[in-house]
């Protein structure tokens, strides 16, 4: 099997994703609404994972806010238009559930947050989300954050839940939006503030 965002999508799909966003841009759309919350969230200059970056909105915009951000996904094309659009971030080419980042001395790259935003978590390839979780996890520090967002359509929250206790991660809040409007179980969208505990 593969990466559902490939088998679900034809293979035009990636450009039209990176151009759409361009439009939305040209057009004054606000693209950065995801990177202000992870922006309240995390201290100044931090180091930040962008798990599944797509075309580098998220990432771009937390550069500019002063953090150290790594930004990986595991499509050429969007990452292209990414280094292109929103060059600051360390774009990296990987597949999330064998993520492993490593520093000029060869030891894990360990950051102070992350954020998975887009569906990411739901066009992995099926039956790996715990370990791409696990492996986000791998990568942060003791108590550190882990910010994800997705459509409730495409993996059920209950299902999400216990992947989640599977990796290690702690749920600490939950919304319904990137703009922190209440959760209740009939939204459409989902938006998760995860912690790593201060023991694994």
């Amino acid at each position: 099997m593969k990466q559902r965002w490939f088998s679900e999508n034809d293979e035009t799909h990636s450009q039209w994703y990176a151009d759409h966003f361009r439009n939305l841009v040209a057009e004054g759309a606000d693209t950065e609404g995801e990177a202000r919350l992870v922006d309240a969230v995390v201290k100044p200059r931090s180091r930040i994972l962008d798990a599944g970056c797509g075309q580098g909105r998220t990432s771009g915009s937390l550069a500019e806010r002063g953090h150290e951000v790594v930004a990986v996904d595991i499509d050429a094309t969007l990452l292209a238009a990414a280094r292109i659009d929103h060059p600051g971030p360390t774009y990296v080419e990987c597949d999330l559930a064998l993520l492993d980042i490593r520093d000029d001395m060869g030891a894990s790259l360990i950051f102070d947050a992350a954020v998975s935003a887009g569906n990411v978590i739901t066009y992995v390839e099926p039956g790996t989300e715990v370990d791409v979780l696990r492996s986000i996890r791998a990568h942060l520090a003791a108590d550190a954050p882990c910010i994800m967002g997705f459509h409730t359509e495409r993996y059920a929250v209950s299902d999400f839940d216990r992947d989640l206790s599977s990796a290690g991660f702690i749920l600490e809040s939950r919304f319904a939006t990137w703009d922190l409007r209440p959760w209740r179980d009939e939204a459409e969208f989902v938006v998760s503030i995860l912690r790593n505990p201060t023991t694994k």
